[in-house]
């Protein structure tokens, strides 16, 4: 017998298995070293342990000699295919959303909530990107329970093999052991190494083993209580890090009040990874074992954990006796479904999800909608300008607008009559002034005299509202109360009312909210609130500048078309002591001297006439003030004209009927009473809308000045709260 060496039977074996079950276009490729060896002929080939059969399609050989056989056509060198990664489970288009919001949520809650509270949050986040950089289609399960409980003879039992130690010496099992049923036990080696296992405690169950559990790696756990130092620090460690746990419990310590507590209750939300495995039924009647069962599912309903029955998910309850293999195919069986299912990872994860969203939702779900309603912001806008004295100012404005008027169109002599009272007034204070400077002399306006109360008002009485704010918001707001040395008076907003409006609208947009989101919208309105009084008496003192610079034609006010002014004299809105309040010779006195010669700052001239030299530019009247004016001027010279016509022809110096220059005379007299009432009736429309713009003006002041200084940054916290919200709403799985 002819002897035929392995390379040459193996050359032959692959060419006849290519050959049978090839494609005809692609013929197999046999080794080129065997093929290039002589073949043994065929009436000698049998070594009696192969039978071959005749296949069609075989290449002829040639006669009588070695065999010969024709070598294909080499094929192109390919490179191997790496094996196909498993398809994703459904559940991670589901969970991955979820922890990108959860990411978010972290980053945008790390200034507002403390490190604490978000360590667990962290913590999940990183066990997820670190579980899933290993394959998900390895399902990770661990035994663990008390000491004596069987565990290890349960890990044992499930692998048909002595993996673990087991016996009656307490504690038995130091460090946990791993079991890997797979083709590949490599691909388990980053899973493991992520658990800490080394690789002396890494076992193979027995072969063949079951293809059902295909993809499990199993650990047996130390003792939860045990008394020997680091084994309950092992066991809490893995059981964060596994994707499910098989909790082994006997007829003498189900109800262990360390298990319960400790470990069952606060993971009751894994119950969908969790096994309750009762062992040791071997020692119990079948009537004791059902009540033990029938008492540890109540034991684990009162804990809050789900029991998977009629279909439903949660944990699986049985019981089984690992030293007698009783009910251990059950619970292989029961491991093989939920390991083919290639989704423990994925709910353990979505568990963890859940878990912390839970604990996190005190932080982040409010009662009710809160918020800045429209209301609250107009009561804020309203109380900030009650602080300021809009309305108050208004009402002024209006009323020193109408006494203007009353002014410009008057009879001369009532003027006349004002000037001589100014001028002593003015002569008396500077005489009692002395040396003192301006700001101690009551302040006095451009054809006003004192009231008594150290200020005054356009016409020389009180303006009658009775306090300061409207007297600020007067003297602010009408063009009229420029003080002597040039300067805007010192406005003085109600500190308690800001006060006030701010703490209502912090108390309005907090409630509701979460105690750090309600804390930190009412740390931005008390930084606010910080030198709002002091932002608002600039906002003040500027909207009044801007609406002096309209001047009353274009609040609303008639004007002529071809005069047309500054409203506001030059030195509106200039401290005192400033160079451009100063005189030419750089005295604050001279403001003072062109008031003794007639150039009074602040007043207003008819016609547009500019002050004298060294006093500041006058603002522009109304045109039909002007005429107004003009014809009382012509009434009074009739009236002087008539009066002398009268006493000349009384006298008997000139003759002619008296009562041609009496007529004149009585309807002169009357006409200019008239005249300044017809005025008075038509100036009301338009200081009434004077009023109003004053009023509308300060209002947008004030308003502007909260809402830039604290609407805006409550609305800012207001508004990150609303996207952690939804944030939240995402990781929490509630969208």
């Amino acid at each position: 017998m002819t002897t035929v060496r392995p390379a040459d039977r193996s050359a032959d074996r692959s060419a006849d298995r290519a050959a049978e079950g090839a494609a005809p276009a692609a013929p197999p490729h046999p080794d080129p070293a065997a093929a290039a060896r002589p073949r043994p002929s065929a009436g000698i080939w049998d070594d009696g342990l192969i039978a071959r059969r005749a296949r069609p399609g075989r290449p002829p050989r040639a006669g009588g000699g070695p065999e010969a056989r024709i070598a294909p056509p080499p094929r192109p060198e390919t490179a191997p295919r790496p094996p196909s990664a498993p398809p994703p489970h459904p559940g991670a288009a589901v969970l991955r959303p979820r922890l990108d919001a959860l990411r978010e949520l972290v980053g945008l809650s790390r200034a507002r909530l403390d490190r604490r509270t978000l360590a667990e949050a962290g913590r999940v986040l990183d066990e997820a990107v670190a579980r899933q950089r290993h394959p998900l289609d390895l399902t990770v399960v661990a035994i663990a329970g008390a000491s004596g409980s069987g565990k290890s003879t349960l890990f044992n039992a499930l692998g048909r093999a002595q993996l673990s130690e087991a016996g009656v010496r307490r504690p038995t099992t130091a460090a946990p052991v791993a079991c890997v049923w797979t083709e590949e036990p490599e691909r388990a080696d980053g899973v493991l190494d992520r658990l800490g296992i080394p690789a002396r405690s890494r076992r193979q169950p027995v072969r063949p083993y079951d293809p059902a559990l295909n993809g499990l790696v199993l650990l047996d756990l130390p003792d939860h209580d045990s008394a020997s130092p680091g084994h309950r620090e092992q066991v809490d460690r893995l059981l964060g890090l596994v994707d499910a746990v098989i909790w082994v419990v006997d007829p003498e310590k189900y109800a262990d009040a360390v298990l319960h507590e400790r470990y069952l209750r606060p993971l009751a939300g894994y119950a969908e990874v969790s096994f309750i495995v009762l062992n040791q039924i071997d020692r119990l009647g079948t009537d004791a074992a059902d009540q033990v069962l029938d008492d540890l599912r109540r034991l684990l309903d009162d804990d809050g954990i789900a029991l998977g029955e009629h279909g439903e998910p949660g944990a699986e309850v049985l019981a089984l006796s690992a030293l007698t293999g009783d009910g251990v195919g059950e619970l292989r069986e029961i491991l093989g479904r939920f390991t083919a299912s290639r989704g423990a990872a994925l709910r353990r994860l979505t568990a963890d999800v859940d878990g912390v969203s839970a604990r996190l939702r005190g932080a982040y779900v409010a009662e009710g909608r809160p918020g800045l309603t429209e209301s609250a912001r107009h009561e804020f806008e309203d109380r900030l300008a009650e602080a300021v004295g809009a309305q108050a100012a208004g009402l002024a404005a209006e009323r020193a607008w109408l006494r203007d008027a009353g002014r410009a169109c008057g009879m001369p002599w009532m003027r006349a009559q004002r000037w001589y009272v100014r001028g002593r007034a003015g002569r008396k204070a500077a005489g009692g002034a002395g040396g003192a400077s301006g700001g101690e002399v009551a302040a006095h306006t451009g054809t006003g005299a004192s009231t008594g109360t150290g200020t005054t008002t356009g016409t020389g009485t009180t303006t009658g509202t009775g306090t300061s704010v409207t007297a600020a918001s007067a003297e602010a707001y009408a063009p009229h109360a420029v003080g002597e040395s040039g300067s805007a008076p010192s406005r003085a907003v109600s500190r308690p009312l800001v006060e006030q409006a701010v703490r209502a609208l912090a108390y309005e947009a907090s409630t509701g909210l979460p105690d750090p989101w309600s804390l930190a919208v009412r740390e931005a309105a008390r930084r606010g609130a910080e030198g709002l009084a002091e932002a608002l008496d600039a906002a003040s003192a500027a909207a009044a500048a801007a609406m002096a610079a309209a001047g009353p034609g274009r609040a609303g006010m008639w004007r002529t078309g071809a005069r047309r002014a500054s409203a506001w004299c030059t030195s509106v809105g200039r401290q005192a002591g400033s160079p451009e309040s100063e005189g030419p010779s750089g005295s604050r006195a001279s403001g003072r001297a062109g008031d003794r010669t007639g150039g009074r700052a602040g007043g207003w001239i008819i016609g547009g006439r500019r002050a004298r030299a060294g006093g500041p530019a006058r603002p522009v009247r109304p045109g039909w003030w002007a005429v107004a004016a003009a014809v009382q001027w012509v009434l009074s010279v009739l009236q002087v004209l008539t009066a002398a016509w009268l006493l000349v022809l009384l006298t008997g110096a000139w003759g002619g009927e008296w009562w041609i220059p009496a007529l004149l005379l009585a309807g002169a007299v009357a006409s200019g009473p008239a005249l300044a009432w017809c005025c008075r009736a038509m100036a009301r429309g338009p200081a009434r809308r004077y009023g109003l713009e004053t009023e509308r003006r300060l209002r947008n002041a004030a308003a502007g000045c909260g809402r830039e200084r604290v609407l805006e940054p409550v609305a800012a916290e207001l508004l990150r709260y609303q996207e952690v919200r939804a944030q939240y709403v995402i990781a929490a799985g509630e969208a």
